[in-house]
Formats: C-alpha cells, sequence, structure tokens
C-alpha cells in the first residue's frame, strides 16, 4: 500500500468530535506523512498550535468553552475533509488547498513556507465557513463583542505567541533552515500575520452569515473566496532561494 493510500485511509478512519480527536487524527496523519512532504510541516504546525492553546486558556477561563471547542473540530475537519476529497478528485478540493497539495514535494520551497501555505487556505478560507456551520448548530448569530466572539479574540492573543514559538521551533530548533536565507524567506514571513488573517476570517463569516439564504451572492462570495486564498497560498511558495 502506498504512503498516500495510508494518508487517506488514515484520514477516512475518523470523524474527530472532540478536540483529542482533533489531536489524535494529526498525530496520526503525522506518522504517515516523510520529511520530504510539504503537507507535514503545515500538519506538525497545526498539531503544535493546537496543543499549545489547550494548554493556555485564559486565567478566567473561556466565556463559552462549548461553542469555542465546537469550533475547533468544526474547523480542523475542513483540513480533513480537504485532504480526502484531494484524494478521491483533486478538482474537488477547495482552491485554497490545491495550491498546497500539488506543491507538497517541490523543491527549493522551506518547510516554513509549507506550514503557512495550509495555515494560509485553512483559515483564510475553511474558518469563515466553520464559524458560520458552528453559529448555525448553536443556534447564534456572528456578533463582535459578542461573548463567542471575546473568546475568538482570545485565541488570537494565544496564537500569536505559540505559532511564533512554533515557527521558530520549525526554522531553527528543528531544521536550521535560516542559516543561508537569501532575504526571500523574511519577505515570505512578513506576509504571515495570524491575527489579522483571522479577523479578516471572523469578518468574511459575518457576511456568509448576512448572505445565506442569497444562493447566488453567497456561491459567488465564496468562489472569491476561494480563488484569491489559492493566490495567496502560491505566493507563500515561492521558492526562497
Amino acid at each position: 500500500m502506498s504512503d498516500e493510500q495510508i494518508l487517506f485511509e488514515t484520514v477516512s478512519a475518523v470523524t474527530p468530535s472532540s478536540i483529542a480527536e482533533v489531536i489524535g487524527l494529526m498525530e496520526s496523519i503525522d506518522a504517515v506523512l516523510t520529511p520530504d512532504d510539504g503537507l507535514k510541516w503545515f500538519n506538525l504546525l497545526y498539531l503544535m498550535v493546537t496543543r499549545e492553546v489547550e494548554q493556555r486558556a485564559p486565567a478566567a477561563g473561556w466565556l463559552d468553552p462549548v461553542w469555542l471547542a465546537q469550533l475547533d473540530v468544526v474547523f480542523a475537519n475542513k483540513y480533513f475533509q480537504a485532504l480526502g476529497n484531494w484524494h478521491n478528485d483533486p478538482n474537488s478540493a477547495p482552491r485554497a488547498w490545491r495550491a498546497l497539495f500539488e506543491s507538497r514535494y517541490q523543491s527549493g520551497v522551506a518547510r516554513i513556507q509549507f506550514a503557512l501555505c495550509g495555515m494560509n487556505a485553512h483559515i483564510n478560507h475553511d474558518l469563515p465557513f466553520a464559524l458560520v456551520q458552528t453559529d448555525e448548530a448553536a443556534q447564534l448569530t456572528p456578533t463582535l463583542n459578542s461573548p463567542q466572539h471575546q473568546d475568538f479574540e482570545s485565541v488570537n492573543n494565544i496564537l500569536e505567541q505559540v505559532e511564533a514559538e512554533a515557527l521558530q521551533y520549525l526554522s531553527t530548533g528543528l531544521l536550521g533552515m535560516l542559516a543561508q536565507d537569501t532575504g526571500k524567506l523574511g519577505g515570505v514571513l512578513a506576509m504571515w500575520k495570524v491575527r489579522q488573517a483571522r479577523d479578516t476570517a471572523w469578518t468574511n463569516g459575518e457576511i456568509l452569515w448576512q448572505i445565506k439564504g442569497m444562493s447566488l451572492a453567497r456561491d459567488k462570495f465564496a468562489t472569491v473566496l476561494d480563488k484569491m486564498t489559492g493566490y495567496a497560498g502560491r505566493g507563500l511558495l515561492i521558492p526562497a532561494e
């Protein structure tokens, strides 16, 4: 059985319904992926960040922990679904994800670039839809300064620190990638701001919510969002050297 088939069977074996199951599936995916596969570095970054966020809840606790946990699970399943779709029919995977999936073994691309390309697809494309799906299930409306939005912002605060630590680990602690950086990689990293990406995702989630009963407008918005995220992802994968 090929590594790709093992990966597909791993992703297809379970649909996580808890954060613990999400982490478990990411760990299983990591065990399948080889170091020359760019997907491994996104999956590892996502796994590291998810573990750390779980351990760094605000001192006062979350305002709506049930909603936040459900959002995390719905959100992660968007990634797993994209992987499964890519295996079944590459054209059925979101364009946002194809940038990474098509370039997994591309030479000259730093592993941090693969990691950030995946984060771009996952946050800029998947997160708005995950927000809408979670709010629909909870019978909530995405609203600025609501308890849910405040928890979302608290996650942003944690992510800014955790992602920086994880990227530093990937670049120096594990890979030593930056020793011969020509300057291009620094430019790529400067393109990516997790808080800005997540704030934009919240705004796009609000837009999707407002037009959810307008199928034509919603489809057009979703298509443009998918295409633009894909373009950004390809920009993140320009060879660093």
